[in-house]
């Protein structure tokens, strides 16, 4: 990564990287498994479970267990309620995120979400924990291709007059990594979400942050 390179904005997506929301998924899905007859999961099995969207979760976690594409229809559709009425019930901001936010927002950096949440939710979540930091905020929208597809990346960056390779993509998953190279971003990766040091280098992060205060050294 050239460190003497002027970068002018950030993507950061959502889940794993500015916010710890893993009980409150497993938990929504585990009690729309539960409603169909299925054992759920540990929470830390849906480390490697999400970052696709909520739909692509749930198949996941039903693993072929429903025998009918109208269950797991029905089983998709239990998540979301059952994650709307928990989303916030144990989700936090990481440590040092608000403090990282601030620190980039007072250096005039320019700053979005992009998450494979639903579009809703993303919003909901970063106006209850995360407010007033970000330009943009997108979650998964039906105009939209969900990341790794660079499509929604691109679109972001053009509404905020941005060239892609003056902006890094901060995630935690490989899907991050991999939506950053497609649309000509800088590939950051976070080692305290849902994902591993392999997958991260493997998809192509140019950094690894240990914690977020990391990642004011590489600007």
């Amino acid at each position: 990564m050239n460190d003497s390179m002027k970068y002018d904005a950030l993507v950061f997506d959502l889940d794993g990287t500015l916010l710890d929301t893993l009980r409150d998924i497993a938990d929504s899905v585990n009690a729309a498994l539960e409603a169909e007859g299925l054992a759920g999961h540990p929470a830390a099995n849906y480390r490697l479970m999400v970052g696709n969207g909520m739909d692509v979760l749930v198949e996941r976690a039903v693993g072929g267990r429903l025998g009918d594409n109208e269950s797991l229809v029905r089983c998709m559709e239990r998540a979301r309620i059952e994650y709307a009425r928990r989303y916030n019930n144990a989700t936090r901001p990481y440590d040092g995120i608000p403090q990282l936010l601030g620190a980039l927002s007072a250096r005039g950096l320019r700053l979005a979400v992009l998450s494979n949440k639903p579009d809703e939710y993303t919003v909901r979540v970063i106006r209850e924990y995360l407010d007033g930091y970000f330009e943009i905020v997108r979650g998964l929208r039906p105009d939209f291709p969900r990341k790794p597809d660079p499509a929604q990346a691109l679109d972001i960056l053009a509404s905020m007059g941005v060239a892609p390779s003056r902006c890094l993509m901060v995630g935690d998953s490989g899907g991050d990594m991999k939506t950053a190279l497609g649309a000509g971003m800088v590939p950051v990766g976070v080692l305290w979400g849902f994902r591993d040091r392999e997958e991260l280098k493997a998809s192509g992060a140019h950094a690894l942050l240990e914690r977020p205060d990391d990642l004011l050294s590489l600007l």
